[in-house]
């Protein structure tokens, strides 16, 4: 693994995360309130797994969702 840091300076090192986590904290996150770890860690398992990896269109990838990106480019 290699650590994923920002240069000085240079907010655009990291901007596919930055983008991630701004969207997984607004649409899956804020308002919420979670009873127990187990809940919460479900809740981010369906979000990541059934909503952002297999239906969420991103600018980045020509507005499809990384599933179908990924199975275009093979």
């Amino acid at each position: 693994m290699l650590v994923s840091m920002s240069r000085t300076a240079d907010c655009y090192d990291n901007a596919a995360m930055e983008s991630f986590f701004h969207s997984f904290k607004g649409e899956c996150i804020e308002g919420e309130f979670f009873q127990t770890r187990a809940q919460a860690r479900s809740s981010t398992f369906e979000y990541i797994e059934c909503f952002y990896n297999r239906s969420r269109r991103h600018s980045t990838l020509h507005y499809m969702s990384p599933l179908m990106y990924e199975q275009q480019m093979c």
